[in-house]
C-alpha cells in the first residue's frame, strides 16, 4: 500500500513529532510531505523517510521564521501531487489537512488540534502582536478559518488526540472524531526509592503565557515552598526576575536532567489548560502525582485523589490549596506508574492501527495485526 503522511513542519522533537514517529513505525514504506524541514533537527526515524518539502521550504529564514509563511500554507498544500497514494495521513495542528488526494484514496486525520491561532487561541496571539500583525491578521484569519473549514469535507476519517480536541473538531468542523491519545514513552521513565524523592515540586515544558508558569512561581513565593522549573521560552527571562529564593528557573536542560527530576520531585505542577499533555504522563511514568488545572488533557489522564489533584480556578488561592490537599493524600507510587501504562506507545501503535484499517475497510493481516505490531 503506497502511503503519504503530511506534516505540518518538522523543525523539532516536540509531541507531534513524537505521534508522527509512531505512525512511522506503523507504515515503514511511508513518503513524508512537510512545509519546513531541518534534518538536523529531526529523529533518525523519521529522517529515514522520504521526505518532501513544499515551497515554503524554500523561502528566506524558513527554518525560523516558518509561521509567517502561514497565508501561503495553503497553497502550498494544494500544489503537492498525491495522486499515486492510497492511504494519505495528514497530522494536523499546522495546516495539514488541505492536501487533495487522489479520489479513490482514504484520507484520514490526526488532529492535535484544529490552528490554535486562528480558532481557540486567536484572541490571545493577537493580543501578543505587533502592530503590523494586527492589523493583517483579521483579514488572513478569516481566509484560513473559511479554507480550514471547507477542506475539513476532505478528510474521510478524523482522530483526535484527546476529547477536548475531538469538541473543538465538532464545534469548528461539525465533525466526529475517534479519540486516539498520543503516544509516551513510558519506558524511559523509572521511579526512585522514596529516600530520594526531594522536598522540592517540579514545573516542566515551554514557558509561555498559556501555560501560566507565572502562576506557578507567585504561588511557590508566597508558600516559601521549592519548585524547580525546568524549560526555555519567551517567559524565561521574566519569571527569573520574579522567583523568590525558594524557586530555582533552570532554562532548558537534558532529556538525563529532565528524568533525574520528575522522579525525585515531590510532585509536577501542571498550571496550563493543554489539549492533552504529555509531561504530566512522564511524570507519573516517573512514580510521582501531578498537580493539575482541572480543564483539557489532563482530566483524562490524572486521576483525582489517586495519580494526583486538580484545581478549578487558574489562581494562586486555588494551586495552594491544591498543594496543601496533595500533601494530605495517601499516594502509592505504583498506581501513577500504572496509569501511564495505559497512554504507552505500543497502545497508541494498536489503536491508531485499528483505526486504519476501519478507514481502509479491511482487515489487518495476520502478520501485521496490530496487537503483534504492539
Amino acid at each position: 500500500m503506497r502511503v503519504a503522511i503530511i506534516h505540518y513542519w518538522l523543525v523539532g522533537m516536540r509531541g507531534g513529532e513524537k505521534v508522527l514517529e509512531a505512525i512511522c513505525k506503523i507504515y515503514p514504506q511511508a513518503d513524508i510531505y512537510t512545509h519546513v524541514y531541518d534534518k538536523a533537527s529531526i529523529s533518525a526515524a523519521i529522517n529515514s523517510h522520504t521526505i518532501y518539502p513544499t515551497f515554503i521550504n524554500s523561502l528566506p529564514y524558513a527554518k525560523r521564521m516558518y509561521k509567517k509563511y502561514l497565508p501561503l500554507m495553503p497553497m502550498a498544500l494544494e500544489q503537492l501531487d498525491l495522486s499515486q497514494y492510497d492511504l494519505v495521513i495528514s497530522s494536523e495542528s499546522g495546516p495539514a489537512k488541505g492536501v487533495i488526494p487522489n479520489s479513490p484514496a482514504v484520507h484520514i486525520c490526526y488532529c492535535h488540534s484544529p490552528m490554535r491561532y486562528v480558532w481557540n487561541m486567536y484572541h490571545e496571539y493577537y493580543r501578543k502582536s505587533g502592530i503590523m500583525t494586527r492589523l493583517l491578521m483579521p483579514p488572513l484569519a478569516h481566509r484560513l478559518r473559511a479554507w480550514d473549514i471547507g477542506t475539513a469535507s476532505r478528510v474521510d476519517h478524523f482522530a483526535a488526540n484527546s476529547v477536548t480536541v475531538a469538541n473543538r473538531i465538532r464545534s469548528y468542523y461539525r465533525r466526529d472524531a475517534d479519540v486516539i491519545h498520543p503516544p509516551v514513552d513510558t519506558q524511559a521513565f523509572r521511579p526512585v526509592p522514596m529516600q530520594e524523592v526531594g522536598d522540592y515540586y517540579l514545573m516542566v515544558g515551554e514557558l509561555v503565557g498559556y501555560k501560566r508558569p507565572d502562576l506557578a512561581v507567585e504561588a511557590f513565593n508566597l508558600m516559601k515552598k521549592k519548585l524547580v522549573v525546568i524549560g526555555g521560552g519567551e517567559m524565561l527571562d521574566y519569571l527569573r526576575k520574579i522567583a523568590g529564593p525558594t524557586v530555582t528557573i533552570m532554562g532548558s536542560q537534558s532529556f538525563d536532567v529532565l528524568k533525574y527530576h520528575y522522579a525525585r520531585c515531590r510532585a509536577l505542577i501542571f498550571p496550563g489548560e493543554e489539549d492533552f499533555g504529555i509531561v504530566p504522563l512522564e511524570a507519573m511514568a516517573s512514580g510521582r502525582p501531578v498537580i493539575a488545572f482541572g480543564r483539557g488533557g489532563a482530566t483524562e489522564t490524572v486521576i483525582d485523589g489517586r495519580t494526583g489533584v486538580f484545581f478549578k480556578d487558574q489562581t494562586v488561592e486555588t494551586l495552594i490549596d491544591a498543594i496543601d490537599r496533595l500533601e494530605r493524600m495517601d499516594f502509592d507510587p505504583a498506581d501513577a506508574v500504572t496509569r501511564a501504562a495505559d497512554f504507552a506507545t505500543p497502545v497508541f501503535i494498536r489503536k491508531f492501527s485499528n483505526f486504519a484499517y476501519k478507514a481502509l475497510g479491511t482487515e489487518p493481516p495476520p502478520a501485521v495485526r496490530p496487537a503483534q505490531i504492539a
